[in-house]
């Protein structure tokens, strides 16, 4: 039987690509995406007719309510998932002080609450299966944090520390949890920037606004120049942790350019593992195998 892989924010960027790949090798995907019968439309209809192993599912991340019922959707069709591929994402880049709290509660709907939406959604599945594979999409933000980034790399970190936590308490069900931590690719997140609400504050600052739209117009033309990773990168990423065996996969992979990162992986993941051994907390060993 095919292995069943799902995918959200399917409508652009790595999630696009990565439902057509996936069904081209083989899998069976659902791909989920808001407005499938607005803006979206077109995407579905191109996703749909690239295979007939690619399902398109309307869900939106931020509402317990879509999330719930496209999991049920799935479900009925799929009765369990293999692999969750957790890829949706919104970026806001501007003066970190700048953005409201609203602002910054609509960046953690998206990149964090709708990543704990659909895990306790897809996840009964998964431990009545014994077995499963949840692939959570973060940054190298995530772990090094940049100036104009704040409420995104605070939205990243937490699925970090999400993320470390989780996956110890589920490895006894055997499932696991890793993490994709791309660094910059020209998937549109700096095309569609989100203007700070406060405004009084680039008033009171604008100088420090002028250097947020230098960076912005850098990173801008890097990405688009002919040295810019490709998106291909985290796709073939996904791809290559799902087709790993069961235990064998590292709990972070960077993908792209690092910023240090890569280092700081390096340092932390043997004291994170120490934390266990300092709690005295031991889990059941892995009996079974995906």
């Amino acid at each position: 039987m095919k292995k069943k892989v799902m995918i959200t924010g399917s409508s652009n960027g790595f999630g696009l690509k990565a439902a057509k790949d996936f069904a081209d090798n083989g899998y069976k995907v659902f791909a989920t995406m808001r407005n499938t019968e607005g803006k979206n439309a077109e995407k579905k209809t191109e996703l749909e007719n690239h295979s007939s192993d690619i399902t398109v599912v309307e869900m939106d991340v931020t509402s317990d309510t879509s999330v719930k019922n496209a999991a049920n959707l799935i479900l009925k069709d799929a009765i369990n998932i293999d692999i969750l591929i957790n890829n949706a994402g919104i970026m806001y880049v501007g003066i970190t002080e700048a953005f409201s709290v609203e602002q910054a509660h609509q960046q953690m709907n998206t990149n964090y609450y709708g990543i704990i939406r659909v895990s306790q959604a897809i996840l009964p599945s998964m431990r009545k299966a014994g077995k499963g594979l949840i692939i959570n999409t973060t940054s190298v933000a995530g772990r090094v944090a940049w100036p104009f980034c704040g409420t995104y790399n605070a939205s990243k970190f937490a699925v970090e520390g999400y993320s470390q936590a989780l996956k110890y308490e589920v490895a006894g069900q055997g499932v696991e949890i890793v993490l994709v931590e791309p660094g910059p690719f020209g998937t549109g997140l700096f095309g569609s920037i989100q203007e700070e609400d406060r405004k009084e504050i680039l008033t009171d600052y604008p100088q420090l606004d002028s250097i947020k739209n230098g960076m912005i117009d850098q990173f801008d033309q890097f990405l688009k120049s002919p040295e810019a990773p490709q998106s291909q990168e985290v796709v073939d990423t996904y791809l290559s942790l799902a087709s790993m065996p069961h235990g064998k996969r590292p709990t972070r992979t960077v993908v792209g350019m690092d910023y240090g990162a890569l280092e700081m992986n390096k340092t932390y993941q043997p004291l994170q593992d120490e934390v266990l051994k300092t709690l005295q907390v031991e889990f059941m060993k892995e009996t079974k195998v995906s």
